[in-house]
């Protein structure tokens, strides 16, 4: 049974993959990187769970996994922030001149 979720995350990520590399628009590719990151915290889980000797103990494979979902949650905002403002370091600045 977990084979067959391994199998369909793996398809879910090559889906999330081509939505990436064909999204119309760079919220949609974003998106798709997003979900591409939030599967491979997925299959992470799944794979402890399936060979507890890959991670030492399925409860470390666990620990990687959210490790890896909050740098995979920093990153995305990071990149919109890029994109929304052009900058990682200032926010919005303001063009009208009043306090």
């Amino acid at each position: 049974m977990i084979t067959a979720g391994l199998a369909a995350v793996i398809l879910t990520m090559v889906l999330a993959l081509v939505r990436a590399l064909l999204g119309p628009s760079l919220y949609d590719r974003i998106l798709a990187v997003n979900l591409f990151g939030t599967k491979t915290v997925l299959l992470i889980a799944l794979l402890s769970f399936l060979d507890p000797d890959v991670f030492g103990q399925g409860a470390f494979g666990l620990d990687v996994a959210l490790v890896y979902a909050l740098i995979n949650f920093v990153g995305i905002v990071a990149v919109l922030k890029f994109f929304e403002y052009g900058s990682l370091g200032t926010g919005r600045q303001d063009t009208e001149g009043g306090p």
